[in-house]
């Protein structure tokens, strides 16, 4: 246990599921891509046989799910933590984030950043949903406090954010990144480019652009909801550097996403948030595993659906009282 953390450390206890296996990784694969083409087939048939769009719509629901599901392998991949394999798990997630659109090494350079300064006050920035303090907020000019308001509306930070990551930032290479990260995002670019251009051809650009761009659109607003009820829930924790704690930061800073079955199952177990933050190289299908096999993981109060919708008037950390706070 840390000395200033009231949690027991689970953390030697998770070591033994580090452990990827091939069959469940590719089995993933399958049960993923499989039924995303299938989809994509029925949306393609809808629009060519003049079915109202609305059936192409429907579909594009259900298609936007499997994408936020390839989205959590594409994340476990980043992780090296999806198959046993290096290079496998590189060249499988470089090419699913042509499919979600994001470049492999440019997006594990920010999101390992992430998981080395989430919760930081000091180190804020990185793969973060924007989030000052309130003595902060209170201090700033008018003009960004009416940026942040702006930015933290549910319609703005879903609607707007969908698109604007996924077609327009993830095209450009993050601040401070080397070679690496800049060649994958020119490759993951020329990827789609040369994916739009086999659509025209084939299926014709129109019908390409009527599937992708709302299957794209729902699909980021699931994944930017999952990725901020992950770190902005009632209570939270966030610490200046001295005082950040790792494993506060992970069982407290971190939800216990508790969805419903078919919903835990579409976001690839990623609601066990907390132990995916205590150990990032658990693969998602063994995190129900860890769950319930290892006590101290348990100790943490769920969030269920229904709390989880009260998280959007959370808007600011208050360093006082040491809980994220409405607008004043």
């Amino acid at each position: 246990m840390q000395a200033n953390s009231p949690w027991p450390d689970a953390r030697p206890a998770l070591q033994q599921f580090r452990t990827p296996s091939l069959g469940k990784a590719i089995w993933q694969l399958i049960n993923t891509l499989v039924p995303y083409a299938g989809l994509w087939c029925l949306m393609i048939l809808s629009i060519r046989h003049d079915f109202s769009y609305l059936w192409t719509l429907a579909l594009s629901v259900v298609a936007a799910a499997f994408l936020v599901r390839l989205f959590i392998l594409f994340h476990d991949c980043v992780h090296g933590s999806f198959l046993p394999s290096t290079r496998a798990n590189t060249w499988v997630g470089r090419l699913l984030g042509i499919l979600v659109f994001t470049p492999f090494d440019d997006w594990r350079l920010s999101h390992l950043r992430h998981h080395v300064s989430y919760a930081n006050l000091d180190t804020r920035g990185f793969g973060d949903i924007w989030t000052l303090t309130l003595r902060e907020y209170n201090q700033s000019p008018r003009l960004k406090r009416w940026l942040y308001r702006l930015y933290r509306n549910p319609v703005v930070l879903l609607g707007f954010g969908a698109i604007f990551n996924f077609l327009l930032s993830n095209r450009l290479p993050s601040r401070k990144v080397q070679r690496k990260e800049r060649k994958s995002v020119v490759f993951t670019n020329l990827a789609i480019v040369g994916v739009f251009l086999i659509a025209a051809q084939t299926i014709g650009w129109q019908t390409y652009l009527l599937i992708q761009l709302p299957v794209l659109w729902l699909a980021g607003m699931g994944g930017i909801w999952l990725f901020y009820v992950q770190h902005q829930f009632e209570g939270g924790y966030w610490a200046r550097k001295g005082d950040w704690d790792p494993l506060r930061a992970a069982m407290e800073g971190s939800s216990f996403y508790q969805l419903p079955t078919i919903l835990r199952w579409f976001s690839a177990n990623i609601g066990y948030h907390h132990i995916h933050h205590l150990n990032a190289r658990i693969p998602n299908y063994r995190l129900p595993e860890c769950y319930n096999e290892v006590s101290a993981v348990r100790a943490k109060e769920p969030l269920t659906l229904r709390q989880s919708l009260h998280s959007f008037r959370l808007k600011l950390w208050d360093e006082s009282q040491q809980k994220m706070v409405a607008f004043p």
